[in-house]
Parts: C-alpha cells; structure tokens; sequence
C-alpha cells in the first residue's frame, strides 16, 4: 500500500458499491417496513413497537458504534484496517436479517423479547460491517473528486437497493407467501441474506486500501475523541446526519400507512391502472390485485428513479460549486416537495405522484454527498491535528444515522398509535378509526419537512466550502509524500 491518490478503476468502484447495495437491502428493509413488519405482521402494539425501535436503536447508536469505530481504527492486518470486518461480517449479517423479519410462535412477551434481542444483533452486525465499510472510502483514494465519483456509484447501487425494497417488495412478500405475510416476508428475507452476503464478499476483493496513517502515528482513543469535539465540521454533520435519518425513517416508514388509510381506493386504482396492465401484459404482475400495494410500489418506484437521474448530477454540482452549497439547495427544494402533502384530497393521486418524483430527483443531488462530506471531514481532522482516524469519525456518523433512524422509526409507531392506529394481528381485516387518516398525511408532509429544514440551517454553520476542499486536498498530497 502506498500514500499517493490513485485513480480508482471503475471495476474497484463498482466493486465497492455492490457493499452498499447489499447493506441496503438491510437498511431500506428497517426504513420502510420495520415499524409495519412489527404492527401489522408481528402483531405489536404500536407503542411497543415504538419502544423497541428507540430504545434498541440509542443503545446501538451509541454503544455499538464508538466501540466499533474505536477497534476499526486500531485493526492491523494483512488486509488493511477496515476490509477484515467486510469480510467477517458478510454472512453473520444476513443471518440476523432473516432472524430479526421472521415471527416465532412465541407469547406476547415472548415476542417483545425475540423482537429486541434480534434487532440488537441486527444493529450490532451492521455497525460492524456498515461502519468499516463507510470508513473505507476515506482510504481507498485521497483524490477527491474520485471521492465524489465513488459516492456517485455508491449511492446509484443504493438507489437500487431501495428501488427493490420499496416498489418489489410488499407485491412479493404478498405474492410469494400467497396472501401470508409473515410467510412471504421470511421467504424475500432468506433471498436478501444470501445476495447481500455474495455482494459484500464482491466488496471485500475488489477493494484496496490505499491512505494508511503515518507509522509514527499513535494515538489514545481519549485524544481522537478530544479531536472530535474539537471538530467543528464534525459536530454539523453529526446532527445534520441525524436529522436527515428521522425524515427517513419517519416519511419512509408512514407511506404504507398512508397509502393504506388515506389515499383513495378508487383514484389511485385509475390513476394507475394503465402502468400496472403494461406490466402485466409484460408477465411481471408482481402488482397483483391489490392497488394499495401496487400503488405504494409505484410511487415509490417513481421517486426513486427519480433520485437516479438527480444522482448523475450530483458530481459535476459539487466539483463547480463545492459540496456543502450543492448539499444546501438540493435539500432545501426538496423539502418543499414534502411539504406539499399536506396540502392534497385523498383523490388527488396524480399530483401526489408528481410531487414525489420531484422531491426524488432534488433528493438525489444531495444524497452522494453526505458521505463524500464526512469523508472530507476525516481530512479536515488530518489535516488539522496531523493525525487520521478515519473510522471514529464515521463511526460517530453512524451514530447520527442510528439515532435518526430510530427517533424517525419511533416516532412513526408512536404518533400513528396517538392518532388511534389498531394493530393487525396475522392477516385478519380491521376499519381503522377516522383519525388514522390525518395522522397519515401529517406523518408524510409536516412532521418529517422539519428535521430536514433544520437540517439546511446546519449546513450554512459548515465552513469546509469549495475552497478549503481545494487548500486541504493540496496540503494533505503534499504531507503525505
């Protein structure tokens, strides 16, 4: 291994963001389907669900992830600091996937404790691999427009990932377990862990670790966490990580809420039944009957292509006008596609569909960069204590991310339950109260609009602009010589 910024063959990015899409069929299953899996598959009660998801959530946040990020740092091996935990952890981690989406026999307690032992398990492996591999796109290269490029073909692999889970999966789950959830859900979960663990091995050997600290370089855990809060940038992309990740969890986890109780039946069936027939007629009826399903898949199908096309735009933004003000406007315009829910009937399917491909494509300028900018931040830390440690910076990251996922996460289960929301038990059929319905729209548009302003307000306190990317790129090639 060698200091130098190398160019990064396509083969080696490909290579690497296979090791997102696979962590993402984990990720984006937890976005979008854990509070539902546990409410209506499980048979939870929502507030239980809720104090699962947050409290499992902070004790992984911020237990799992110091303690991982801290050992990562300190790994030495053959294979680099962070590609030995890729490694070990491929197959352990679906493993607790299947574990934690299937549904034992057990009694209502007996479920409460399965549902928290095994989210843990699934939290603590993914940290374990998630975590080396985030911190491993801070070494693979010190060129930081290939940074930007990795993390475009990083997140085009997390579109599709997300892409599967949010407009596949539900029909699927439906269609394989012929009408049994808890069936089909185990069944597309077996299927997960064994691509997901293939591609995370993909990840492990087409990979290099290239930016290797000094071998003078020692350093406590207490003096890299002294750095990190000493680090300004690093405390903005911390909380803006955070906030990000609620209005995730939250708008991601209510739209099966609000396709199911308040979007009209009937609209949505007209709205979308020219799109379904062409599927259809192409021998892909995944979509079934059910136009709630259906509709819950293609919209978000629509937003997700959408964030594809925003995606390919997001480099060439960042290398003109530096990440943090590309980050800025992208998720400001956004948010405003959020907030527009609120505003529309439950007929008004054709503009809600609108709406979400334009909050998609706005979306998707920002999302490589958030990465790309934590990242960046690692430099910052070198390049201004002359010491790197990669994975606790983005171990803290990880810790924004969990706490976010489990705030959002909680809070759907939370605040759907205070509008009257009944569990499901099994497959059985329950009319929900009236009230379900607004708890839906405000769970889509209101609640989840604000983490991401706040988030917007953050950025403008982040100082590393196009030009300190630039000093700090210079300066860091020319020490590392």
């Amino acid at each position: 291994m060698d200091n130098q910024p190398q160019k990064i063959s396509v083969i080696e990015k490909v290579g690497y963001s296979l090791g997102d899409l696979a962590a993402n069929l984990v990720f984006q299953t937890l976005v979008t389907y854990l509070t539902y899996f546990y409410t209506d598959i499980y048979g939870l009660k929502a507030e239980d669900a809720s104090l699962i998801t947050l409290t499992v959530g902070l004790i992984a946040g911020f237990g799992f992830n110091p303690l991982i990020g801290a050992l990562a740092d300190r790994t030495s091996s053959r294979w680099g600091k962070f590609r030995p935990w890729i490694l070990f952890t491929a197959v352990p981690l679906g493993i607790a996937a299947l574990l934690a989406f299937s549904t034992p026999h057990f009694s209502y307690q007996g479920k409460m404790i399965y549902a928290a032992v095994t989210y843990s398990l699934l939290l603590l492996l993914y940290a374990s691999n998630n975590l080396p591999y985030a911190a491993l796109s801070g070494v693979i290269t010190g060129d930081m427009g290939e940074r930007n490029s990795i993390s475009s073909y990083r997140f085009v692999a997390v579109m599709f990932a997300q892409f599967f889970v949010q407009v596949f999966m539900l029909p699927i789950i439906l269609y394989v377990g012929h009408g049994d959830k808890a069936q089909g859900i185990e069944t597309v979960m077996t299927w997960l862990a064994v691509i997901g663990s293939i591609m995370l091995l993909i990840t492990f050997f087409t990979t290099k670790e290239r930016i290797i600290p000094k071998p003078e370089q020692k350093s406590s855990l207490k003096e890299d966490l002294k750095d990190l809060f000493q680090n300004r940038p690093w405390i903005i992309m911390l909380t803006v990580t955070a906030f990000i990740f609620i209005t995730l969890a939250m708008k991601g986890g209510s739209y099966v809420y609000y396709f199911n109780n308040y979007v009209d039946e009937n609209a949505l069936k007209s709205f979308i039944s020219p799109i379904t027939a062409f599927f259809n007629a192409a021998g892909m009826n995944f979509f079934g009957e059910d136009p709630k399903s259906a509709g819950f898949g293609l919209f978000n199908a629509g937003g997700i292509v959408m964030m594809i096309v925003g995606i390919t735009f997001s480099k060439r933004l960042a290398d003109r006008f530096g990440k943090r003000d590309t980050f800025i406007a992208s998720l400001f315009i956004s948010t405003l596609f959020i907030l527009s829910f609120i505003f529309y009937p439950p007929k008004a399917v054709g503009i809600m569909f609108l709406s979400q491909v334009l909050h998609g494509f706005f979306y998707g300028i920002s999302t490589p960069l958030l990465w790309a900018m934590i990242a960046d931040v690692a430099d910052y830390s070198e390049w201004k204590n002359n010491r790197r440690a990669t994975a606790i910076i983005f171990s803290a990251m990880m810790v924004g991310l969990k706490v976010g996922l489990s705030i959002g996460s909680s809070l759907v289960a939370l605040i759907i339950g205070k509008y009257g929301y009944v569990s499901v038990h099994g497959n059985e059929q329950i009319i929900q109260p009236e009230t379900v319905a607004a708890g839906a729209k405000m769970l889509v548009s209101i609640f989840p609009s604000i983490p991401f302003f706040i988030a917007c307000g953050l950025l403008l306190l982040y100082k590393i602009n196009k030009k300190m990317e630039v000093q700090i790129e210079k300066d860091l090639a020319e020490r590392r010589k």
